[in-house]
């Protein structure tokens, strides 16, 4: 699958480096006290922040979530984030490249797209102990000499594992998900056809099934319709072109496959209640 160019500022794990070895596939901070970042911006790994306790707002593709006492949150790669934190937050963050993150996808066990409706867990005092002390092992092991990338990579899929074993703990949504795989599809491929292709027909076509039977499985697992699911992710990527890039308007409404400036507009303040020009100028 082409991706067509993308236009954010994409911060990759080179950015962090601060000159030591550029070919980390992980990155350990400690997060302590008041830290901003006020851009959104996107990233192209994923990143896992461990809040022991936390004030203030982390917001991942324009959803803002409180911060608080034993949560983990999940940014994935991708997606657009921005924080704002206040004393006394105390954290501990791991950067894992893309590549990483994909051989972890089996270790996950569920698909990204039902980890994007739970982008916070808050854990338990037993589960967050068991996860900060995978965190602290694998800050140990990267201080080390001779650093054993082998042994990292087996604690970062314990950690994977933990995750998944706490999604299905702390949410009890997935089994009707899991008995979709159609859904699942259906997810991944708007993700490749968005820009082009807006009929529900078109990707009942691509899973086999009728338009009319996508539709009732997207009201079952999503409380939407297909239609509703494909038009959320084609304002996703308005938010996230107006907010991080520097296109204009008129570029971002021939980049999304609108007929012209009008419908673009039209189609936004529905779903958003501001016109495009006004949601890229608030703060």
């Amino acid at each position: 699958m082409h991706h067509p160019t993308d236009h954010f500022p994409i911060l990759n794990l080179q950015k962090f480096y601060d000159g030591i070895m550029s070919d980390r596939d992980l990155l350990f901070h400690e997060l302590t006290g008041k830290r901003e970042i006020d851009e959104p911006h996107k990233h192209d790994f994923f990143i896992l922040l461990l809040f022991e306790k936390g004030t203030g707002t982390h917001t991942v593709d324009f959803e803002t979530f409180s911060l608080g006492a034993h949560q983990l949150h999940l940014v994935f790669p991708g997606q657009v984030h921005q924080w704002s934190m206040t004393d006394p937050t105390q954290g501990l963050q791991l950067m894992i490249s893309r590549s990483w993150f994909e051989s972890l996808l089996p270790a996950l066990r569920f698909p990204v797209s039902y980890y994007l409706r739970h982008l916070v867990i808050t854990l338990s005092e037993p589960g967050y102990q068991a996860l900060e002390q995978e965190f602290r092992a694998v800050s140990t092991d990267l201080k080390e000499k001779e650093i054993l990338w082998e042994l990292i990579y087996a604690r970062v899929k314990v950690i994977a594992l933990l995750i998944s074993k706490f999604v299905s703990d702390n949410f009890n949504d997935y089994d009707q998900y899991q008995d979709n795989p159609i859904i699942a599809k259906f997810v991944q491929l708007i993700d490749c056809w968005y820009k082009a292709e807006r009929s529900v027909a078109f990707y009942a076509d691509k899973l086999n099934i009728s338009a009319n039977y996508l539709n009732v499985l997207s009201n079952r697992i999503f409380q939407v319709s297909a239609s509703a699911l494909i038009q959320d992710r084609i304002l996703l990527e308005a938010k996230r072109l107006l907010k991080i890039s520097n296109k204009s308007v008129k570029d971002i409404v021939f980049d999304l496959g609108f007929y012209d400036n009008a419908s673009f507009s039209k189609f936004f303040k529905n779903h958003t209640n501001m016109t495009p020009s006004q949601f890229r100028a608030q703060p």
